[in-house]
Protein backbone atom coordinates (compact mmCIF):
# COMPACT_ATOMS: atom_id res chain seq x y z
CA UNK A 1 0.00 0.00 0.00
CA UNK A 2 1.27 3.63 -0.59
CA UNK A 3 -0.06 5.18 2.22
CA UNK A 4 3.09 7.22 2.90
CA UNK A 5 2.71 8.73 -0.94
CA UNK A 6 -1.32 8.84 -0.34
CA UNK A 7 -3.12 12.34 -0.11
CA UNK A 8 -5.64 13.40 2.28
CA UNK A 9 -9.76 13.54 0.78
CA UNK A 10 -11.63 13.99 3.28
CA UNK A 11 -11.85 12.59 7.45
CA UNK A 12 -15.70 11.72 8.86
CA UNK A 13 -16.40 10.60 12.58
CA UNK A 14 -17.98 7.44 13.88
CA UNK A 15 -19.22 8.55 17.13
CA UNK A 16 -22.56 6.84 16.18
CA UNK A 17 -24.21 4.39 14.11
CA UNK A 18 -25.99 6.91 11.61
CA UNK A 19 -22.25 8.31 10.95
CA UNK A 20 -21.52 4.79 9.73
CA UNK A 21 -24.44 5.39 7.07
CA UNK A 22 -22.47 9.03 6.18
CA UNK A 23 -19.09 7.18 5.84
CA UNK A 24 -20.69 4.65 3.35
CA UNK A 25 -21.82 7.05 0.99
CA UNK A 26 -18.96 8.88 1.07
CA UNK A 27 -16.80 6.13 0.46
CA UNK A 28 -19.00 5.56 -2.52
CA UNK A 29 -18.57 9.02 -4.06
CA UNK A 30 -15.05 8.61 -3.52
CA UNK A 31 -14.30 5.72 -5.51
CA UNK A 32 -16.45 6.46 -8.10
CA UNK A 33 -14.19 10.18 -8.17
CA UNK A 34 -11.32 8.08 -7.74
CA UNK A 35 -12.13 6.30 -11.30
CA UNK A 36 -13.84 2.87 -10.07
CA UNK A 37 -15.85 0.51 -11.76
CA UNK A 38 -19.58 0.93 -10.03
CA UNK A 39 -18.88 -2.98 -9.00
CA UNK A 40 -15.74 -1.78 -7.00
CA UNK A 41 -17.62 1.16 -5.46
CA UNK A 42 -20.27 -1.00 -4.45
CA UNK A 43 -17.83 -3.26 -2.93
CA UNK A 44 -15.74 0.15 -1.22
CA UNK A 45 -19.17 1.35 0.16
CA UNK A 46 -20.50 -2.78 1.57
CA UNK A 47 -16.61 -3.00 3.34
CA UNK A 48 -16.65 0.40 4.96
CA UNK A 49 -20.26 -0.22 5.89
CA UNK A 50 -19.25 -3.41 7.72
CA UNK A 51 -16.16 -2.21 9.23
CA UNK A 52 -17.94 1.23 10.37
CA UNK A 53 -20.30 -0.93 12.16
CA UNK A 54 -17.45 -2.99 14.45
CA UNK A 55 -15.75 0.14 15.11
CA UNK A 56 -17.83 3.24 15.61
CA UNK A 57 -17.70 4.81 19.01
CA UNK A 58 -16.54 7.71 21.10
CA UNK A 59 -13.16 9.46 19.49
CA UNK A 60 -13.63 6.52 16.74
CA UNK A 61 -13.00 8.18 12.83
CA UNK A 62 -12.57 7.61 9.17
CA UNK A 63 -9.95 9.42 6.99
CA UNK A 64 -10.12 8.45 3.38
CA UNK A 65 -6.92 8.96 1.72
CA UNK A 66 -5.81 8.65 -2.55
CA UNK A 67 -2.26 7.35 -3.29
CA UNK A 68 -1.01 6.22 -7.14
CA UNK A 69 -1.89 2.97 -7.04
CA UNK A 70 -4.89 2.48 -3.96
CA UNK A 71 -7.63 4.47 -2.73
CA UNK A 72 -7.19 3.91 0.90
CA UNK A 73 -9.47 4.15 4.07
CA UNK A 74 -7.95 4.46 7.62
CA UNK A 75 -10.60 3.75 10.55
CA UNK A 76 -8.86 4.81 13.70
CA UNK A 77 -10.59 3.43 16.72
CA UNK A 78 -10.63 3.22 20.65
CA UNK A 79 -11.43 -0.13 21.70
CA UNK A 80 -9.03 -1.57 23.96
CA UNK A 81 -9.32 -5.21 22.72
CA UNK A 82 -8.00 -7.16 20.07
CA UNK A 83 -10.43 -6.66 16.72
CA UNK A 84 -8.66 -9.05 14.01
CA UNK A 85 -11.16 -11.60 14.41
CA UNK A 86 -14.58 -9.09 14.47
CA UNK A 87 -16.49 -11.27 11.58
CA UNK A 88 -17.46 -7.25 9.84
CA UNK A 89 -13.62 -7.14 9.24
CA UNK A 90 -13.35 -10.85 7.43
CA UNK A 91 -16.18 -9.59 5.47
CA UNK A 92 -14.38 -5.91 4.91
CA UNK A 93 -10.96 -7.99 3.65
CA UNK A 94 -12.74 -10.45 1.31
CA UNK A 95 -14.12 -6.95 -0.33
CA UNK A 96 -11.09 -4.83 -0.85
CA UNK A 97 -8.01 -6.25 -2.01
CA UNK A 98 -5.86 -5.49 0.99
CA UNK A 99 -6.70 -5.05 5.02
CA UNK A 100 -4.35 -4.55 7.56
CA UNK A 101 -5.96 -4.86 10.96
CA UNK A 102 -3.24 -2.80 13.84
CA UNK A 103 -3.35 -1.23 17.13
CA UNK A 104 -5.97 1.72 17.57
CA UNK A 105 -6.76 1.46 13.62
CA UNK A 106 -7.37 -0.77 10.27
CA UNK A 107 -6.55 0.37 6.79
CA UNK A 108 -8.59 -0.94 4.05
CA UNK A 109 -6.58 -0.58 0.55
CA UNK A 110 -8.93 -0.87 -3.07
CA UNK A 111 -6.40 -1.01 -5.95
CA UNK A 112 -7.07 1.49 -8.68
CA UNK A 113 -7.32 1.24 -12.47
CA UNK A 114 -3.94 1.82 -14.42
CA UNK A 115 -5.19 4.87 -15.66
CA UNK A 116 -6.82 6.87 -13.07
CA UNK A 117 -9.41 9.36 -12.89
CA UNK A 118 -8.75 12.73 -14.21
CA UNK A 119 -10.14 14.82 -11.38
CA UNK A 120 -7.22 16.36 -9.06
CA UNK A 121 -7.35 15.60 -5.03
CA UNK A 122 -8.65 19.37 -4.44
CA UNK A 123 -11.53 18.59 -6.49
CA UNK A 124 -12.48 15.48 -5.29
CA UNK A 125 -11.96 17.44 -1.70
CA UNK A 126 -14.32 19.58 -2.84
CA UNK A 127 -17.10 17.40 -4.15
CA UNK A 128 -16.96 15.01 -1.06
CA UNK A 129 -16.96 18.41 1.34
CA UNK A 130 -20.08 19.19 -0.43
CA UNK A 131 -21.71 15.81 0.36
CA UNK A 132 -24.67 16.85 2.90
CA UNK A 133 -25.02 13.85 5.55
CA UNK A 134 -27.41 11.16 4.72
CA UNK A 135 -30.23 9.88 7.28
CA UNK A 136 -30.49 5.90 7.78
CA UNK A 137 -33.31 6.10 5.38
CA UNK A 138 -31.63 7.55 2.25
CA UNK A 139 -29.10 4.73 2.81
CA UNK A 140 -31.57 2.08 3.28
CA UNK A 141 -33.33 3.34 -0.16
CA UNK A 142 -29.79 3.89 -1.38
CA UNK A 143 -28.96 0.04 -0.72
CA UNK A 144 -31.86 -1.34 -1.49
CA UNK A 145 -32.04 0.48 -5.37
CA UNK A 146 -27.95 -1.35 -5.52
CA UNK A 147 -29.80 -4.57 -4.66
CA UNK A 148 -32.20 -4.30 -7.20
CA UNK A 149 -29.61 -3.16 -9.68
CA UNK A 150 -27.28 -6.30 -8.32
CA UNK A 151 -30.81 -8.48 -8.70
CA UNK A 152 -31.35 -7.41 -12.52
CA UNK A 153 -28.19 -8.18 -13.25
CA UNK A 154 -28.17 -11.59 -11.97
CA UNK A 155 -31.55 -12.17 -13.83
CA UNK A 156 -29.65 -11.03 -17.21
CA UNK A 157 -26.80 -13.34 -16.48
CA UNK A 158 -29.22 -16.16 -15.93
CA UNK A 159 -31.26 -15.52 -18.73
CA UNK A 160 -27.57 -15.74 -20.95
CA UNK A 161 -26.15 -18.79 -19.44
CA UNK A 162 -29.41 -20.59 -19.95
CA UNK A 163 -29.32 -19.67 -23.32
CA UNK A 164 -25.99 -20.58 -23.42
CA UNK A 165 -26.99 -23.78 -22.05
CA UNK A 166 -29.52 -24.66 -24.44
CA UNK A 167 -26.88 -23.97 -27.28
CA UNK A 168 -24.27 -26.60 -25.37
CA UNK A 169 -27.01 -28.85 -24.70
CA UNK A 170 -27.90 -28.50 -28.53
CA UNK A 171 -24.49 -29.07 -29.36
CA UNK A 172 -23.78 -31.45 -27.26
CA UNK A 173 -26.80 -33.49 -28.68
CA UNK A 174 -25.60 -33.08 -32.41
CA UNK A 175 -21.74 -34.29 -31.42
CA UNK A 176 -23.32 -37.24 -29.67
CA UNK A 177 -25.67 -38.11 -32.41
CA UNK A 178 -22.30 -37.70 -34.74
CA UNK A 179 -20.03 -39.84 -32.45
CA UNK A 180 -22.26 -42.27 -32.60
CA UNK A 181 -22.85 -42.48 -36.12
CA UNK A 182 -18.93 -42.59 -36.63
CA UNK A 183 -18.11 -44.88 -33.82
CA UNK A 184 -20.65 -47.46 -36.18
CA UNK A 185 -19.44 -46.75 -39.03
CA UNK A 186 -15.27 -47.52 -36.98
CA UNK A 187 -16.67 -50.71 -35.68
CA UNK A 188 -17.95 -51.53 -39.08
CA UNK A 189 -14.87 -50.66 -40.94
CA UNK A 190 -13.11 -52.92 -38.51
CA UNK A 191 -15.16 -55.73 -38.89
CA UNK A 192 -13.90 -55.39 -43.06
CA UNK A 193 -10.37 -54.51 -42.04
CA UNK A 194 -10.55 -58.04 -39.97
CA UNK A 195 -12.14 -59.75 -42.27
CA UNK A 196 -9.68 -58.87 -44.96
CA UNK A 197 -6.94 -59.06 -42.67
CA UNK A 198 -8.15 -62.65 -42.19
CA UNK A 199 -8.34 -63.38 -45.76
CA UNK A 200 -4.47 -62.02 -46.01
CA UNK A 201 -3.54 -64.36 -43.25
CA UNK A 202 -5.19 -67.43 -44.87
CA UNK A 203 -3.33 -66.38 -48.97
CA UNK A 204 -0.05 -65.61 -47.23
CA UNK A 205 -0.43 -69.16 -45.62
CA UNK A 206 -1.96 -70.71 -48.80
CA UNK A 207 1.52 -69.73 -50.78
CA UNK A 208 3.82 -70.66 -47.88
CA UNK A 209 2.67 -74.05 -48.00
CA UNK A 210 2.35 -73.42 -51.71
CA UNK A 211 6.13 -72.93 -52.04
CA UNK A 212 7.06 -75.67 -49.29
CA UNK A 213 5.21 -78.08 -50.84
CA UNK A 214 6.46 -77.81 -54.43
CA UNK A 215 9.77 -76.92 -53.46
CA UNK A 216 10.22 -80.10 -51.34
CA UNK A 217 7.99 -82.33 -54.20
CA UNK A 218 10.92 -80.72 -56.59
CA UNK A 219 13.78 -81.84 -54.45
CA UNK A 220 13.53 -85.52 -54.74
CA UNK A 221 13.48 -85.60 -58.17
CA UNK A 222 15.67 -82.99 -59.04
CA UNK A 223 18.17 -84.97 -56.10
CA UNK A 224 17.93 -88.57 -58.28
CA UNK A 225 18.72 -86.64 -61.65
CA UNK A 226 21.99 -85.23 -59.99
CA UNK A 227 22.80 -88.64 -58.75
CA UNK A 228 22.72 -90.38 -61.77
CA UNK A 229 24.82 -87.94 -63.55
CA UNK A 230 27.01 -88.46 -61.13
CA UNK A 231 27.02 -91.89 -61.79
CA UNK A 232 27.21 -91.95 -65.46
CA UNK A 233 30.08 -89.04 -65.00
CA UNK A 234 32.06 -91.42 -62.37
CA UNK A 235 34.46 -93.65 -62.29
CA UNK A 236 32.31 -96.52 -62.58
CA UNK A 237 30.11 -95.68 -65.47
CA UNK A 238 30.36 -96.69 -68.73
CA UNK A 239 32.71 -94.69 -71.75
CA UNK A 240 31.05 -92.17 -73.05
CA UNK A 241 32.69 -89.72 -76.10
CA UNK A 242 33.76 -86.50 -74.80
CA UNK A 243 30.58 -84.56 -76.59
CA UNK A 244 28.28 -87.01 -74.42
CA UNK A 245 30.40 -86.30 -71.05
CA UNK A 246 30.10 -82.43 -71.69
CA UNK A 247 26.32 -82.62 -72.46
CA UNK A 248 26.02 -85.34 -69.59
CA UNK A 249 27.90 -82.33 -67.18
CA UNK A 250 25.76 -79.98 -68.54
CA UNK A 251 22.31 -81.55 -67.14
CA UNK A 252 24.23 -81.81 -64.44
CA UNK A 253 25.04 -77.83 -63.42
CA UNK A 254 21.81 -76.72 -64.60
CA UNK A 255 19.95 -79.69 -62.30
CA UNK A 256 22.19 -78.19 -59.28
CA UNK A 257 21.28 -74.53 -60.64
CA UNK A 258 17.61 -75.53 -60.30
CA UNK A 259 18.17 -77.53 -56.68
CA UNK A 260 19.58 -74.59 -55.64
CA UNK A 261 16.55 -72.30 -57.09
CA UNK A 262 14.13 -74.80 -55.27
CA UNK A 263 16.27 -74.63 -51.87
CA UNK A 264 16.09 -70.77 -51.70
CA UNK A 265 12.36 -71.00 -52.56
CA UNK A 266 11.54 -73.24 -49.32
CA UNK A 267 14.00 -71.08 -47.62
CA UNK A 268 12.15 -68.25 -48.20
CA UNK A 269 8.50 -70.21 -47.61
CA UNK A 270 10.00 -71.07 -44.24
CA UNK A 271 11.61 -67.34 -43.64
CA UNK A 272 7.89 -65.71 -43.96
CA UNK A 273 6.10 -68.50 -41.53
CA UNK A 274 9.12 -67.25 -38.77
CA UNK A 275 10.73 -70.96 -39.15
CA UNK A 276 13.71 -70.42 -40.51
CA UNK A 277 15.87 -71.26 -37.28
CA UNK A 278 19.61 -69.98 -37.56
CA UNK A 279 22.53 -72.40 -36.33
CA UNK A 280 25.35 -69.77 -35.78
CA UNK A 281 29.32 -71.09 -35.41
CA UNK A 282 32.92 -69.55 -35.88
CA UNK A 283 32.61 -68.55 -39.56
CA UNK A 284 36.19 -67.62 -41.46
CA UNK A 285 34.87 -64.94 -43.42
CA UNK A 286 38.64 -64.80 -44.93
CA UNK A 287 38.19 -68.25 -46.26
CA UNK A 288 34.79 -67.35 -47.32
CA UNK A 289 35.33 -64.37 -49.78
CA UNK A 290 38.09 -66.34 -51.18
CA UNK A 291 35.78 -69.13 -51.54
CA UNK A 292 33.23 -66.68 -53.47
CA UNK A 293 36.35 -65.26 -55.58
CA UNK A 294 37.36 -69.21 -56.91
CA UNK A 295 33.55 -69.97 -57.31
CA UNK A 296 32.51 -66.80 -59.31
CA UNK A 297 35.96 -65.91 -61.51
CA UNK A 298 35.08 -67.75 -64.21
CA UNK A 299 31.71 -66.20 -65.02
CA UNK A 300 33.26 -62.67 -63.90
CA UNK A 301 36.29 -63.45 -66.44
CA UNK A 302 34.05 -64.25 -69.64
CA UNK A 303 32.44 -60.59 -69.17
CA UNK A 304 36.15 -58.64 -68.65
CA UNK A 305 35.49 -57.87 -64.92
CA UNK A 306 37.73 -58.22 -62.15
CA UNK A 307 36.89 -59.65 -58.50
CA UNK A 308 38.17 -58.36 -55.61
CA UNK A 309 37.67 -58.37 -51.75
CA UNK A 310 39.16 -56.94 -48.46
CA UNK A 311 38.49 -58.10 -45.19
CA UNK A 312 39.62 -56.21 -42.10
CA UNK A 313 41.29 -58.03 -39.15
CA UNK A 314 38.67 -57.17 -36.81
CA UNK A 315 35.60 -59.19 -38.83
CA UNK A 316 37.87 -61.68 -39.89
CA UNK A 317 36.05 -64.48 -37.78
CA UNK A 318 32.41 -63.88 -37.18
CA UNK A 319 29.70 -66.11 -35.53
CA UNK A 320 26.95 -65.93 -37.58
CA UNK A 321 25.12 -69.28 -39.58
CA UNK A 322 27.66 -70.17 -42.28
CA UNK A 323 25.53 -71.20 -44.98
CA UNK A 324 22.65 -68.16 -44.29
CA UNK A 325 25.48 -65.85 -44.74
CA UNK A 326 27.49 -67.63 -47.66
CA UNK A 327 23.89 -67.34 -49.77
CA UNK A 328 23.41 -63.76 -49.08
CA UNK A 329 26.96 -62.76 -50.37
CA UNK A 330 26.82 -65.44 -53.31
CA UNK A 331 23.55 -63.61 -54.16
CA UNK A 332 24.92 -60.18 -54.12
CA UNK A 333 28.02 -60.69 -55.88
CA UNK A 334 26.40 -62.97 -58.44
CA UNK A 335 24.03 -59.89 -58.96
CA UNK A 336 26.55 -57.30 -59.09
CA UNK A 337 28.53 -59.51 -61.73
CA UNK A 338 25.66 -60.39 -63.80
CA UNK A 339 25.19 -56.89 -64.69
CA UNK A 340 28.63 -55.29 -64.81
CA UNK A 341 30.13 -54.77 -68.23
CA UNK A 342 33.48 -53.89 -67.13
CA UNK A 343 35.35 -52.67 -64.06
CA UNK A 344 35.12 -54.32 -60.78
CA UNK A 345 33.16 -55.97 -58.24
CA UNK A 346 34.42 -55.71 -54.50
CA UNK A 347 33.61 -56.97 -51.27
CA UNK A 348 35.02 -55.44 -48.76
CA UNK A 349 34.44 -56.28 -44.56
CA UNK A 350 35.32 -53.63 -41.49
CA UNK A 351 33.53 -53.27 -38.12
CA UNK A 352 31.45 -50.34 -37.24
CA UNK A 353 32.23 -49.91 -33.27
CA UNK A 354 30.32 -47.01 -32.77
CA UNK A 355 26.97 -49.89 -33.13
CA UNK A 356 29.12 -52.84 -32.65
CA UNK A 357 28.54 -54.17 -36.24
CA UNK A 358 30.15 -55.96 -38.82
CA UNK A 359 29.51 -53.95 -42.41
CA UNK A 360 29.95 -55.58 -45.13
CA UNK A 361 29.64 -54.52 -48.63
CA UNK A 362 29.39 -55.66 -52.08
CA UNK A 363 30.00 -52.96 -54.92
CA UNK A 364 29.92 -53.03 -58.79
CA UNK A 365 31.13 -50.34 -61.54
CA UNK A 366 27.87 -51.87 -63.44
CA UNK A 367 24.87 -50.28 -65.12
CA UNK A 368 22.94 -49.34 -61.84
CA UNK A 369 19.37 -49.25 -60.60
CA UNK A 370 17.20 -46.49 -61.25
CA UNK A 371 16.06 -44.82 -57.93
CA UNK A 372 12.18 -45.80 -58.78
CA UNK A 373 13.04 -49.09 -58.86
CA UNK A 374 14.96 -49.18 -55.80
CA UNK A 375 12.83 -50.24 -53.49
CA UNK A 376 10.88 -52.73 -55.29
CA UNK A 377 13.76 -55.08 -56.39
CA UNK A 378 13.22 -56.22 -52.71
CA UNK A 379 9.75 -57.32 -54.16
CA UNK A 380 9.65 -60.95 -54.81
CA UNK A 381 9.87 -61.79 -58.38
CA UNK A 382 10.23 -58.54 -59.53
CA UNK A 383 12.85 -57.31 -61.86
CA UNK A 384 14.22 -54.13 -63.30
CA UNK A 385 13.47 -53.55 -66.88
CA UNK A 386 15.84 -53.30 -69.68
CA UNK A 387 18.07 -55.05 -72.38
CA UNK A 388 20.61 -56.09 -69.94
CA UNK A 389 18.09 -57.60 -67.61
CA UNK A 390 16.48 -59.52 -70.83
CA UNK A 391 20.23 -60.63 -71.82
CA UNK A 392 20.05 -62.04 -68.02
CA UNK A 393 16.67 -63.33 -67.04
CA UNK A 394 16.66 -64.61 -63.09
CA UNK A 395 13.93 -65.44 -61.02
CA UNK A 396 13.88 -62.26 -59.20
CA UNK A 397 13.87 -63.67 -56.15
CA UNK A 398 17.72 -63.32 -55.17
CA UNK A 399 17.57 -59.92 -53.38
CA UNK A 400 14.32 -60.75 -51.28
CA UNK A 401 16.04 -64.06 -50.15
CA UNK A 402 19.33 -62.39 -49.37
CA UNK A 403 16.95 -59.59 -47.38
CA UNK A 404 15.06 -61.94 -45.33
CA UNK A 405 18.37 -64.16 -44.26
CA UNK A 406 19.82 -60.89 -43.09
CA UNK A 407 16.88 -59.91 -40.92
CA UNK A 408 16.94 -63.35 -39.77
CA UNK A 409 20.57 -63.02 -38.94
CA UNK A 410 19.54 -60.18 -37.15
CA UNK A 411 21.07 -57.62 -39.32
CA UNK A 412 19.65 -55.20 -42.55
CA UNK A 413 20.64 -55.71 -46.19
CA UNK A 414 20.00 -51.96 -47.99
CA UNK A 415 21.29 -51.00 -51.51
CA UNK A 416 22.52 -47.57 -52.68
CA UNK A 417 22.89 -47.21 -56.56
CA UNK A 418 23.51 -44.55 -59.37
CA UNK A 419 22.03 -45.26 -62.55
CA UNK A 420 25.20 -45.85 -65.43
CA UNK A 421 27.60 -45.66 -62.63
CA UNK A 422 27.49 -48.73 -60.02
CA UNK A 423 25.15 -50.49 -56.98
CA UNK A 424 26.90 -50.82 -53.65
CA UNK A 425 25.01 -53.38 -51.51
CA UNK A 426 25.70 -52.86 -47.59
CA UNK A 427 25.08 -55.77 -44.94
CA UNK A 428 25.13 -55.20 -41.50
CA UNK A 429 25.16 -57.64 -38.86
CA UNK A 430 25.61 -58.01 -35.44
CA UNK A 431 29.42 -58.46 -34.08
CA UNK A 432 30.11 -61.83 -32.38
CA UNK A 433 33.55 -63.16 -32.36
CA UNK A 434 32.48 -66.07 -29.89
CA UNK A 435 29.52 -68.26 -28.65
CA UNK A 436 26.73 -66.83 -27.05
CA UNK A 437 26.31 -65.21 -23.62
CA UNK A 438 23.09 -66.52 -22.76
CA UNK A 439 21.37 -70.16 -23.62
CA UNK A 440 17.89 -69.07 -23.86
CA UNK A 441 15.76 -65.76 -23.56
CA UNK A 442 11.92 -65.63 -23.11
CA UNK A 443 10.53 -62.89 -25.05
CA UNK A 444 6.71 -62.14 -23.78
CA UNK A 445 4.98 -59.55 -25.52
CA UNK A 446 1.63 -59.74 -27.56
CA UNK A 447 3.11 -57.39 -30.14
CA UNK A 448 4.39 -59.98 -32.91
CA UNK A 449 6.45 -57.12 -34.60
CA UNK A 450 8.49 -56.05 -31.47
CA UNK A 451 9.21 -59.85 -30.70
CA UNK A 452 10.24 -60.34 -34.22
CA UNK A 453 12.43 -57.07 -33.41
CA UNK A 454 13.93 -58.23 -30.16
CA UNK A 455 14.65 -61.50 -31.57
CA UNK A 456 17.27 -59.87 -34.19
CA UNK A 457 18.40 -57.87 -31.78
CA UNK A 458 19.52 -61.14 -29.74
CA UNK A 459 20.38 -62.96 -32.02
CA UNK A 460 24.20 -64.71 -31.59
CA UNK A 461 23.75 -63.15 -28.40
CA UNK A 462 21.29 -65.61 -27.29
CA UNK A 463 21.71 -69.67 -28.14
CA UNK A 464 17.82 -70.08 -27.90
CA UNK A 465 14.93 -67.39 -28.08
CA UNK A 466 11.20 -68.09 -27.18
CA UNK A 467 8.40 -66.04 -27.72
CA UNK A 468 5.10 -65.85 -25.78
CA UNK A 469 2.20 -63.57 -26.75
CA UNK A 470 0.58 -63.09 -23.42
CA UNK A 471 1.92 -64.34 -19.72
CA UNK A 472 -0.04 -67.53 -19.64
CA UNK A 473 1.88 -68.28 -23.02
CA UNK A 474 5.19 -67.24 -20.84
CA UNK A 475 4.40 -69.39 -17.78
CA UNK A 476 3.96 -72.52 -20.41
CA UNK A 477 7.45 -71.77 -21.64
CA UNK A 478 9.14 -71.64 -18.69
CA UNK A 479 7.53 -74.49 -17.37
CA UNK A 480 8.77 -76.54 -20.27
CA UNK A 481 11.86 -74.69 -21.28
CA UNK A 482 13.57 -72.48 -18.24
CA UNK A 483 15.28 -69.23 -19.27
CA UNK A 484 18.11 -67.00 -18.56
CA UNK A 485 16.31 -64.12 -18.94
CA UNK A 486 12.91 -63.07 -19.63
CA UNK A 487 11.69 -59.61 -21.81
CA UNK A 488 8.34 -58.80 -20.32
CA UNK A 489 6.01 -56.43 -21.63
CA UNK A 490 3.29 -55.38 -19.04
CA UNK A 491 0.59 -54.77 -21.48
CA UNK A 492 -1.15 -58.22 -22.26
CA UNK A 493 -3.90 -60.04 -23.19
CA UNK A 494 -5.47 -62.41 -20.32
CA UNK A 495 -2.78 -62.52 -18.01
CA UNK A 496 -0.88 -59.24 -18.21
CA UNK A 497 2.89 -58.37 -17.49
CA UNK A 498 2.43 -57.04 -13.61
CA UNK A 499 0.64 -60.08 -12.71
CA UNK A 500 3.28 -62.85 -14.91
CA UNK A 501 5.40 -60.86 -12.50
CA UNK A 502 3.84 -61.89 -9.09
CA UNK A 503 3.22 -65.48 -10.30
CA UNK A 504 6.94 -65.46 -11.19
CA UNK A 505 7.61 -63.96 -7.44
CA UNK A 506 5.84 -66.57 -5.77
CA UNK A 507 7.01 -69.81 -7.57
CA UNK A 508 10.54 -70.65 -5.96
CA UNK A 509 11.16 -71.91 -9.71
CA UNK A 510 10.65 -68.78 -11.46
CA UNK A 511 11.59 -66.08 -8.91
CA UNK A 512 15.36 -66.15 -9.75
CA UNK A 513 14.99 -65.24 -13.49
CA UNK A 514 16.36 -62.48 -14.19
CA UNK A 515 13.23 -59.97 -16.09
CA UNK A 516 14.12 -56.74 -18.17
CA UNK A 517 10.32 -54.96 -18.29
CA UNK A 518 10.24 -53.74 -21.92
CA UNK A 519 7.05 -51.00 -21.98
CA UNK A 520 5.31 -48.38 -23.55
CA UNK A 521 4.82 -46.93 -19.99
CA UNK A 522 8.09 -47.62 -17.67
CA UNK A 523 6.16 -45.31 -15.27
CA UNK A 524 3.96 -47.92 -14.27
CA UNK A 525 6.80 -50.41 -13.88
CA UNK A 526 7.94 -51.92 -10.56
CA UNK A 527 10.53 -49.82 -9.00
CA UNK A 528 13.26 -52.78 -8.34
CA UNK A 529 13.06 -54.16 -12.10
CA UNK A 530 15.16 -53.42 -15.04
CA UNK A 531 13.03 -51.51 -17.17
CA UNK A 532 13.25 -49.93 -20.94
CA UNK A 533 11.36 -47.87 -22.91
CA UNK A 534 10.20 -49.49 -26.44
CA UNK A 535 10.09 -46.43 -28.25
CA UNK A 536 13.35 -45.71 -30.06
CA UNK A 537 14.91 -49.04 -28.38
CA UNK A 538 18.45 -49.61 -29.37
CA UNK A 539 20.06 -53.03 -29.65
CA UNK A 540 23.10 -52.21 -27.24
CA UNK A 541 20.78 -51.00 -24.30
CA UNK A 542 18.95 -54.12 -24.88
CA UNK A 543 22.01 -55.92 -24.36
CA UNK A 544 23.40 -54.12 -21.68
CA UNK A 545 19.86 -54.70 -19.97
CA UNK A 546 19.93 -57.57 -19.99
CA UNK A 547 23.34 -58.04 -18.43
CA UNK A 548 22.49 -55.94 -15.69
CA UNK A 549 19.59 -57.94 -14.67
CA UNK A 550 21.29 -60.88 -15.05
CA UNK A 551 24.15 -59.41 -12.49
CA UNK A 552 21.57 -58.25 -10.09
CA UNK A 553 20.10 -61.42 -10.04
CA UNK A 554 23.52 -63.16 -9.29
Amino acid sequence: MDKAEAAELVRVRLDTDQDVFVLRGIGRAAAELAGLEPQDQIRVATALSEAGRELFGNGSSAILMLGDRHLLIRLEHSKRSDVSGLEGLRLAGRLVDEIAVGEGGVTLAKRLRMRRTSASVAEIRAKLAALSPVSALDELREQNRELAETLEDVRRLNAELQETNTGVLAMYNQLSAELEETNRGVVALYAELDEKSSRLREAQEARNRFWATVSHELRTPLNSVIGLVRLLIGPGGDPMTEEQAHQVRLIGTSTETLLELVSELLDMAKAESGRLDPQPSAVDLVRMADQLHVMLRPTSASVGVELRHEVAPEVAELYVDEGMLLRILRNLLSNAVKFTLSGEVRLEARLDEAKDEAVITVTDTGIGIPQEHLTRVFEDFYQVPGSLQVRSRGTGIGLPYARRLAETLGGTLELTSTEGEGTTATLRLPHYSGPPELERVLIADDDEVFRATARRMLHGFAAHVDEAADGAAALESMAAERPDVILVDLLMPRVDGNVLLQRMAEDDGLRDIAVVVVTIAPQRAPDDMVVLDKHGLRRDDLLQAVRRARGERA
